[in-house]
């Protein structure tokens, strides 16, 4: 909807961040980044690894992209230690009701249509986000500076699988999926090849996407306080500008 925002946070924002890490010398700077920045996948294509070109769709991806050659840039030219990790899409407890995962979640048992983009084929690589931070850590401790490393969970899935996966655990039926108007620019496939993060720092994701899905779903249902105080107000005027009139 807009832009700018994208830029002012992750490109100016970053820049921000990287000055003052450089001022006051910190240890290391470490980027989360995203594996969107690669742009869209085939789906016969090999997952995306550190020598993938950056190629992104959205302005999203290019203002992640823009925040990546900043980091590369501060470390070459100013000797700034640091370090950016690419991750796939994350999954877990708190996470806010704009993503996918606790939207559907939320929708479901509420007995609400479970919006989805476009034919819902498209497909992500998920990660549960102890992983992540497990993965986040790691990389902080021990890469070596100038360093990227990919960060994925190996659970390639289309949405429609997750959503209806969610259903099945909440016994809903799946005539509340709903079909909308797919994004613009919506990328058809990430998939993350994290041999490299494996191989050299020795992380691997420990949750695999079922077990992740359990874990997550069980935490929703136990926390309903939380989501109601999350999606009350502001949300929903956020919520009708995505999703009505698609």
């Amino acid at each position: 909807e807009d832009p700018n925002i994208f830029i002012d946070t992750n490109v100016t924002g970053t820049l921000n961040l990287l000055k003052v890490a450089r001022d006051m010398k910190l240890q290391r700077f470490l980027q989360v980044s995203t594996d969107e920045v690669y742009g869209s996948l085939e789906p016969d294509d090999p997952a995306f690894d550190e020598n993938n070109s950056i190629i992104p769709s959205s302005p999203y991806a290019a203002s992640k992209a823009s925040a990546d050659h900043l980091v590369h840039a501060f470390n070459h030219t100013f000797g700034l230690n640091t370090v950016i990790t690419r991750c796939s899409n994350n999954y877990g407890p708190y996470q806010f009701p704009e993503k996918m995962l606790p939207l559907m979640f939320n929708n479901a048992r509420h007995d609400k249509d479970l919006p989805v983009y476009g034919d819902g084929l498209q497909i992500r690589d998920w990660l549960y986000v102890y992983d992540h931070c497990t993965a986040i850590w790691t990389s902080f401790k021990n890469a070596e500076s100038g360093s990227v490393y990919n960060i994925g969970g190996g659970n390639e899935k289309t949405n429609l699988e997750v959503i209806k996966a969610i259903l099945s655990f909440l016994d809903k039926p799946e005539s509340l999926i709903t079909h909308v108007t797919d994004r613009l620019g919506h990328d058809r496939r990430y998939a993350i090849n994290a041999e490299k993060a494996m191989s050299e720092l020795g992380w691997e994701p420990t949750v695999k996407f079922e077990q992740g899905l359990e874990k997550t779903l069980n935490w929703y249902l136990e926390n309903t306080e939380w989501i109601n105080s999350v999606t009350s107000g502001d949300y929903q005027n956020y919520y009708e500008q995505m999703y009505a009139n698609r």
